[in-house]
């Protein structure tokens, strides 16, 4: 019985370009993992896929590991789907509810927090998202992820935290990257690249055969809010984002 190397990846709309790629492009034969992306860390790091696609705010603790293919979920303008919503104005906010399904768009909203912001915020987790239902003064919500679109305009203030990257940097933004274990042939790399590249070209294709089929948002947001290039903008952005050291550990709202 063959046995097929095992790729884990995010489980949301930014990523169908990839799925479609990997399961048409014809080159390569995989098991596919798709997870949000807490989750997909952990499969990785449990040892139970050989490539992922992986929050890059992960990628410096991990041991072992390479950044693979010229391909990543990025932005070099508004993301729209990683964002800080509420009705008070940034500068007066005192509490930040954070979705956790991302370590990176956490990450990167404490280091706008504190470059970009000047605010020094408590920072909770957001186990329940009836919260934002009836949002407190100086209250505001970090959400990513295809649950964007349910919220938007539903708040007199949203921040799109690719856009405020970009205008505090002047650089545009990698949210996941491609890693494999080190090990892992590099003919396998390659048949990757191949099918990542079949996928992008193939945009409109992979959106009639998802899930998102019937949204009509979905071909202008992979084709106008997502950069799946890899370039070395993004490289040298992830460098300045790794060498910040900020560390937001969102607590447990005690009560």
């Amino acid at each position: 019985m063959a046995i097929y190397p095992k790729i884990a990846a995010l489980s949301y709309l930014n990523t169908t370009p990839f799925i479609y790629g990997i399961r048409h492009a014809g080159n390569l034969a995989a098991d596919l993992l798709l997870t949000p992306p807490s989750e997909t860390l952990a499969n990785f790091t449990a040892g139970k896929a050989d490539i992922a696609l992986l929050s890059s705010a992960a990628i410096p603790s991990l041991k072992g590991v390479e950044i693979i293919t010229d391909y990543c979920i990025g932005a070099s303008s508004a993301v729209r789907t990683v964002v800080i919503v509420g009705n008070t104005p940034i500068a007066n906010v005192r509490r930040i509810w954070v979705d956790a399904h991302s370590r990176t768009s956490v990450q990167l909203a404490g280091y706008l927090a504190q470059h970009r912001w000047h605010i020094a915020p408590e920072w909770l987790l957001m186990e329940d998202y009836a919260i934002m239902e009836q949002p407190q003064p100086g209250d505001a919500f970090m959400i990513i992820g295809d649950k964007v679109f349910d919220y938007e305009g539903r708040y007199a203030y949203s921040y799109d935290l690719a856009e405020e990257w970009i205008a505090q940097t002047s650089l545009p933004f990698a949210f996941a990257v491609w890693v494999s274990r080190k090990g892992v042939p590099y003919s396998l790399h390659d048949e990757l690249q191949h099918a990542l590249t079949f996928g992008v070209e193939h945009i409109y294709e992979a959106i009639v055969e998802s899930p998102y089929a019937d949204r009509p948002y979905a071909y202008d947001y992979l084709t106008r809010n997502i950069d799946y290039l890899f370039d070395e903008q993004k490289h040298k952005a992830l460098k300045k984002f790794w060498d910040c050291g900020l560390r937001v550990q969102p607590k447990v709202n005690p009560g």
